[in-house]
């Protein structure tokens, strides 16, 4: 796989997300967007997504992905793929395994050009899954969509969701991933927001028990581990790193913690994301677009931003207020502004947001207290 260039925050994202559609046949009880079966007829057209892609790549932004609702119920999507391709850009999308996806919308994709394909799979186990997911046969459908990506040869990604319901079930299921030829694990713990809002989170304790099944398949397999809306994760690593060195984390001059020299690669595939020099956070090397046009940080922090039908994404990221104070870990308040490994880490701002009120504030899931 190809290896990403280092990017600067401050100039470009290392990766957007564009929510195609909220459209979806699915159900989820973690559903960000309260998706539904129809298609809002105020999407971003194809011309404007075009438009949205040349804008992305012109920054020097590495990755794009369409994500949804159910990116595939978009005609457009194939087309779309391409083109992000031709600019240059490293291109995944997220299909809903619904009664709807088949074999021939995996390999329009393939034939576009994708670069991975994700699917989602929370348990190990079919009826934990589809009552997860709300529609039965869900799990079939995963392992359907599974065997489709394998037969087109297109890298594969599961996205796995932890919150309480999931979490007793987590070693079982890093055992099931690693059956699953994938290139590539991202695991998402839940930010309580749309229909999320109805499920229990974890504990910092329980964050801290996954984090070292995570560590260990981190070390042991060949595909990437991507930790989504836990930054707190690479504070874990540079901490186990340095144990196994008989050092404490390096420091920069002003007393902040930087990752041990060993774990200092680029992002993105071939290297481990989480692993990574900066950490990628809510509007700090990430980017997301609505269905709409509507520019936020994450997907998970609803602090609108702009719309780029009135102006460019390029200039939102780089010179809204909020992106600006998301990229200055100075800024943070509680014991994530004062944790020396707040550059490297900075807490889930989403989650912050979503649990305190305030987007600096500390992640409560995080219960580590600050040494320096």
């Amino acid at each position: 796989m190809q290896q990403m260039p280092v990017v600067d925050f401050d100039s470009a994202p290392f990766l957007v997300i564009w929510e195609t559609t909220q459209a979806c046949d699915l159900a989820c009880q973690h559903c960000r967007a309260s998706a539904q079966p129809n298609r809002d007829p105020r999407e971003l057209t194809t011309e404007e997504g075009l438009a949205l892609l040349d804008d992305v790549a012109s920054m020097g932004t590495p990755v794009f992905v369409f994500s949804g609702g159910d990116p595939v119920k978009r005609a457009d999507l194939p087309q779309m793929v391409r083109y992000g391709k031709d600019k240059g850009l490293r291109v995944g999308t997220i299909p809903a395994a619904s009664p709807s996806l088949r074999r021939q919308d995996v390999f329009a994709l393939r034939d576009a050009g994708l670069d991975q394909m994700a699917v989602s799979l929370d348990f190990p186990r079919a009826d934990l899954h589809d009552g997860f997911r709300g529609v039965p046969g869900s799990f079939a459908k995963t392992m359907e969509a599974v065997a489709w990506a394998h037969e087109a040869e297109l890298p594969l990604q599961v996205n796995t969701t932890i919150c309480a319901d999931s979490y007793p079930y987590f070693r079982e299921m890093a055992e099931f991933v690693k059956t699953l030829g994938i290139v590539f694990w991202e695991v998402f713990f839940l930010v309580p927001m749309g229909r999320g809002e109805g499920l229990k989170g974890l504990t910092a304790a329980q964050c801290e028990e996954l984090f070292a099944i995570l560590y260990r398949v981190q070390k042991e397999m060949g595909y990437i581990v991507k930790i989504t809306e836990a930054q707190h994760y690479r504070r874990y690593v540079a901490q186990r790193e340095a144990e196994g060195s008989g050092a404490r984390p390096p420091r920069d001059a002003g007393g902040k913690a930087e990752l041990p020299q060993q774990l200092r690669r680029s992002e993105g595939p071939g290297h481990t994301v989480g692993f990574a020099p900066r950490a990628v956070n809510s509007g700090n090397g990430f980017g997301f677009v609505s269905h709409i046009g509507e520019v936020y940080p994450s997907g998970f922090l609803p602090f609108y931003a702009g719309n780029v039908r009135d102006r460019p994404f390029s200039d939102i990221y780089r010179n809204s207020e909020i992106f600006r104070q998301l990229r200055n870990p100075d800024l943070l308040t509680g014991r994530c502004g004062r944790c020396e490994y707040r550059a490297i880490c900075g807490g889930s701002r989403s989650r912050a947001y979503a649990l305190t009120g305030s987007v600096l504030a500390t992640d409560p899931w995080c219960g580590y207290e600050p040494q320096g």
